[in-house]
């Protein structure tokens, strides 16, 4: 136990646990994501999502091990981070008088920034589209016509594609360091020269802000018994 809390008090433990809990980040939203495309399967979109989560409760317990898995991932993710951003600021308390910017990029410089504005998103998501507490017409395993009426508050979309955004750019930045941080890569001081990170980056940005924005457009309607319930309307 000891040993476990040295690694993690040092700097290069928080490093490693912020490059391991980031790549399981990675792996989550690029599976979520393509779990979310499945919107786009036209007239049978809303069983397609509908089969989509019914096979995500098939095993409830294993369900809830990987929402806590998460969990633990976020909260060690967000605190090595934290900690690590209060070092810095503890060995430089004042800081430069001019910062002229040589192998870094705005993704890179914005990584705290960018982390704050996910978690208030992670919260509000979960509070909209997992619990529903704050959705105006929620409806237990109908994933498909929840994101619609979500999105159908102009607000509320805007915000996702927002929080896509600063996904997509945390995503540059963060699997990059991820990979270099456990030594898979060697540092480059090229920093748009990271083809595969820019490319995933790109594709799970877009991937999950194509949801809202066809919401919004109208090209995704209601389906099923909510399309029948609000053409009564």
């Amino acid at each position: 136990m000891n040993a476990l809390w040295k690694f993690w008090d040092s700097s290069l433990g928080k490093k490693i646990v912020m490059a391991v809990t980031g790549l399981a980040g990675v792996g989550f939203v690029v599976g979520h994501m393509v779990g979310n495309l499945q919107m786009f399967a036209g007239a049978g979109a809303a069983d397609a999502m509908h089969a989509y989560a019914k096979l995500l409760r098939t095993s409830m317990p294993l369900l809830w091990a990987v929402r806590a898995g998460l969990l633990a991932c976020v909260v060690l993710h967000v605190t090595a981070a934290l900690q690590l951003a209060a070092r810095n600021r503890a060995a430089r308390p004042q800081g430069y008088q001019q910062v002229t910017p040589q192998a870094s990029t705005f993704a890179s410089r914005t990584m705290l920034l960018g982390g704050i504005l996910l978690v208030t998103f992670i919260v509000v998501h979960i509070l909209d589209m997992t619990l529903g507490v704050a959705h105006p017409n929620f409806t237990h395993l109908d994933p498909y016509n929840n994101l619609v009426f979500g999105f159908q508050r102009p607000l509320m979309a805007a915000f996702y594609v927002l929080a896509m955004a600063a996904l997509g750019a945390h995503l540059v930045h963060g699997a990059w360091a991820s990979f270099r941080t456990l030594g898979l890569r060697k540092a480059s001081e090229r920093p748009l020269h990271r083809t595969i990170a820019v490319a995933v980056a790109i594709i799970v940005a877009l991937g999950f802000m194509s949801v809202p924005i066809a919401v919004v457009i109208g090209a995704l309607q209601p389906q099923g018994a909510a399309s029948e319930m609000q053409a009564s309307r």
